[in-house]
């Protein structure tokens, strides 16, 4: 389901009286547990010049390496460079948040760098909205990259390891 906010909708705060700004944190918060709530995929809200586009859902199971550029026309082609990551999968952000990779400050990481993971090892925890949700790696294999910082922000699907699972 898909619903767009304009001016005209989304300009009164929840005490009836009007919003400067329709993208303050609180009320995107707001509306992130009403997407929740209601189970919406997408929410498109609009103030002005100025638009923002809200999605959840599933994240895929791996990403793609992006394709190189083009080399300039004067430049000699070089041989492509191997995919150093070929073979491997992600395991991504489930949801826009805050990453800890490790339960408290004194506590050791949840998984390092050669550490074997399998479907319900919980690789880290993304918090939003105070809400602290447990991560499981929901694949088998070893940790050959941790790809996001420990309280680092992180979006909706962005990799946070890279996982090898023939390893």
């Amino acid at each position: 389901m898909n619903v767009n906010l304009s001016d005209g909708e989304s300009n009164m705060s929840k005490g009836g009286k009007p919003s400067q700004n329709v993208f303050d944190i609180e009320r995107l918060r707001t509306i992130i547990e009403l997407m929740e709530e209601h189970e919406l995929s997408e929410v498109d809200l609009q103030q002005g010049d100025e638009k923002i586009k809200l999605n959840r859902g599933a994240p895929a199971a791996s990403y793609a390496a992006p394709t190189p550029a083009a080399p300039p026309a004067t430049a000699t082609p070089a041989a492509p460079p191997e995919d150093m990551h070929a073979g491997t999968i992600t395991i991504n952000a489930p949801m826009v948040g805050t990453f800890y990779s490790k339960a408290t400050p004194e506590s050791e990481p949840f998984v390092k760098v050669g550490q074997r993971v399998n479907q319900d090892t919980i690789v880290c925890i993304v918090e939003a909205m105070k809400v602290f949700n447990e991560i499981p790696a929901e694949c088998s294999g070893t940790v050959v990259e941790i790809l996001v910082n420990d309280q680092q922000p992180v979006d909706f699907g962005k990799p946070m390891f890279r996982i090898d699972p023939n390893a």
